[in-house]
């Protein structure tokens, strides 16, 4: 180890750290400056990784918790080459590589999006347990570690109490987090807002705790030894570090740790800009540069590194070649490929609870895929994801054999692992509570879709249906909140979430299909908690189901229909039960269409769509949730008949008669609509 160039390299971190903000005109330069030397000795020092294969899947992780710290990681991979000096240069400009939060990036070296504050390193506790799950099952492959690096901010955001609790109850030894703590946030100092004992915090959740100061690079070195070789619990290193660490005024003076060298320019505050870069021995004529010094010893780091990853690569190699079995189902796993599954063999109960469907399905996943994790929020025995459980075991410390989470009520951590899960590769993620409680996961829902992460969330209790509880565990706004997403594009241009909510039992075993096969977006399951008539079948029902995956089709056709009825989940069956009476005692033609997801039915051809909701013609929706859940598909002179207001405790069926959600009610609102289309059309 050599003090000047570790040194010299903190500084040149610094120095490109407040170089970028200071030519975007915008940033946070003063963690960054407090967070160099860690990064410095973690990235050249501890982390292995193959710099010729950034997505090798054996290599350790680093998640950044604290997204508003990027220009301190993109100055770091811009030392490691996996930026170029022009790539630093264009910080958060359109177009450029370096946004102002990092956004997933593996090639580069960013393993998560960092998005608000708390998720980044609770994705990282995901990919933690994910490693945990495939080292249980290919022993001594997955032995990586997870690093997190986290901030008084995060530290502070309420989903780090869950994340907490879980990592340590797991005892995640592999999962090891520098707390960047500098007494500084955006708007404050830390002394205004908290006065908590972080360490003693951690300690009471099972962590191991090293409290360092933070710019000593033998304390670091320590600290990183200790937590590298603990075998039972994560690591939280409290890094006492300075913010703003090397800033100093026109006159030379220092001026560090003060609260506006958080949040904007160096050039904006009491500090010179100028004055700073020459302190960190910086060239001001050309602050984007790499020093010399630098990087000869950069070079040398990554030759060692690619020199380590080779060597470790034979090991798997003579590994695969003596266990071809297991070579082979790892392959599979991390390929993301699934076996051969069949979910016609599902067996489904006549007239069932869409969340009793899905529980057969996942009986049937938990004996034919062998590399799911499903989770639930305290509820495994309401959301039915039980029917996993029961064939399987949940994940405990120093056993992850099993492959069911229990993450208590914690729907936001829950929903953040799974994330992490997703990133990390060769793991399904699957989480569960009641539809209602997805308010808690939002944010999450949201981070894995701008990531693009196949996450599936099974939603039960999809309506006011769930009757005595009441309104507040009755969601009728939630299902319009989780459509938004279908109509939102991801960067590659797709609809970043598929919402599926089936009208039976056989149409949420084709759900669960086509969540299983999407790869590329999260998929939420919208189950109902009460059981539904299953959908009259011509021929089969489960072929006939299959045309769900245009996202809507018809589940009764009459040649020259005189009006379609529309819906989806437990209202189409409630429309087959008025169609009868409309048809018997009112002569008319009934179509029906289950869309179950509109973002799906709305990618199919014009033709298509057309044929299953005929343009210019009479159509009636039916929603158990806001009626803007269909106003995208009745058009301009359909009606929908729906709720605008919260529900109320009373039995399911009660509610139902006075919400006007049976069979009589919808004919009597079906004849008023057609009387009322008559009319306009007369006039």
């Amino acid at each position: 180890m050599n003090q000047k160039i570790d040194q010299l390299a903190a500084d040149n971190i610094r120095a490109l750290a407040i170089s970028m903000v200071e030519k975007a005109k915008s940033g946070h330069p003063g963690g960054a400056m407090g967070g160099a030397d860690f990064m410095h000795i973690l990235y050249t020092e501890y982390l292995n990784y193959d710099p010729t294969q950034m997505d090798w899947p054996f290599r350790d992780r680093f998640f950044m918790d604290a997204g508003h710290l990027s220009a301190l990681m993109y100055a770091q991979y811009y030392l490691l080459g996996n930026y170029k000096k022009e790539d630093v240069q264009q910080f958060r400009q359109w177009g450029s590589v370096t946004p102002g939060h990092p956004e997933v990036d593996v090639l580069r070296g960013i393993e998560n999006t960092s998005g608000p504050l708390g998720q980044g390193h609770v994705m990282g506790i995901g990919a933690a347990i994910a490693a945990k799950f495939l080292d249980a099952r290919f022993q001594g492959l997955f032995g990586h570690k997870i690093y997190g690096f986290i901030t008084d901010g995060g530290i502070q955001e309420e989903i780090s109490q869950g994340a907490g609790r879980i990592a340590g109850h797991l005892g995640l030894n592999n999962f090891i987090m520098f707390y960047d703590s500098n007494d500084v946030q955006l708007s404050s100092m830390t002394d205004e807002v908290t006065s908590e004992d972080t360490a003693l915090k951690y300690q009471a959740w099972g962590w191991n705790v090293i409290t360092i100061d933070g710019h000593d690079h033998a304390q670091i070195r320590k600290a990183l030894d200790t937590a590298n070789s603990e075998i039972e619990r994560p690591t939280l290193i409290i890094g006492k570090t300075i913010m703003g660490k090397g800033c100093v005024t026109a006159d030379g003076e220092m001026y560090e740790g003060e609260c506006e060298l958080h949040g904007k320019p160096i050039g904006e505050t009491k500090a010179d800009y100028i004055k700073t870069l020459e302190n960190l021995k910086a060239n001001t004529e050309d602050p984007f540069a790499i020093y010399t010094e630098v990087a000869t010893h950069y070079a040398e780091i990554l030759a060692k590194k690619t020199e380590k990853s080779a060597s470790i690569k034979q090991q798997i190699a003579k590994w695969e070649a003596e266990n071809p079995a297991l070579a082979q189902k790892m392959n599979q796993f991390l390929s993301g490929e699934l076996p051969e599954l069949d979910l016609s063999k599902v067996a489904q109960k006549p007239n069932a609870a869409t969340r009793d469907a899905s529980s057969a399905v996942l009986g049937y996943l938990a004996e034919n895929v062998e590399n799911i994790i499903v989770s639930s929020a305290d509820l495994s025995n309401s959301d039915k994801t039980d029917g996993f459980l029961k064939k399987s075991s949940v994940l405990q410390k120093n056993n992850f054999n099993g492959a069911f989470l229990q993450a208590g009520v914690a729907e936001l951590t829950m929903t953040s692992i799974a994330n992490g899960i997703a990133l990390h590769g060769g793991v399904i993620p699957v989480v569960a509570t009641f539809f209602v409680f997805s308010d808690y996961m939002k944010p999450a829902i949201r981070l894995a879709a701008i990531q693009e992460l196949p996450v599936k969330y099974v939603l039960t209790h999809d309506s006011f249906r769930v009757g005595e509880d009441g309104p507040t565990h009755q969601p009728i706004e939630q299902e319009a909140q989780m459509r938004l997403l279908e109509k939102v594009k991801n960067h590659k241009g797709h609809a970043s979430l598929l919402a599926l909510r089936p009208a039976d039992a056989i149409e949420t075993s084709v759900a669960w299909d086509l969540a299983l096969k999407n790869k590329k977006t999260p998929t939420a399951l919208i189950l109902s908690r009460q059981g539904i008539k299953d959908i009259p079948a011509v021929s089969s029902r489960y072929e006939e189901a299959q045309a769900a995956a245009k996202g809507g089709y018809l589940v009764k056709e009459t040649p020259n229909a005189d009006i379609t009825l529309i819906a989806n989940g437990s209202e189409v069956s409630t429309l087959i039960e008025a169609a009868a009476i409309l048809e018997k005692e009112h002569d008319l033609k009934i179509n029906i269409a289950s869309i179950i997801s509109e973002g799906l039915f709305k990618s199919q051809p014009k033709a298509y769509q057309e044929s299953i909701i005929p343009k210019d013609k009479l159509v009636f929706g039916l929603t158990a949730g806001l009626p803007v859940n269909l106003e995208g598909l009745v058009g301009d002179s359909g009606k929908i008949f729906g709720l605008d207001h919260f529900g109320y405790s009373a039995p399911a069926g009660v509610l139902d008669e006075k919400f006007g959600f049976n069979s009589h009610s919808v004919t009597a609102e079906v004849l008023k609509y057609i009387e009322e289309s008559t009319k306009i059309i007369n006039n």
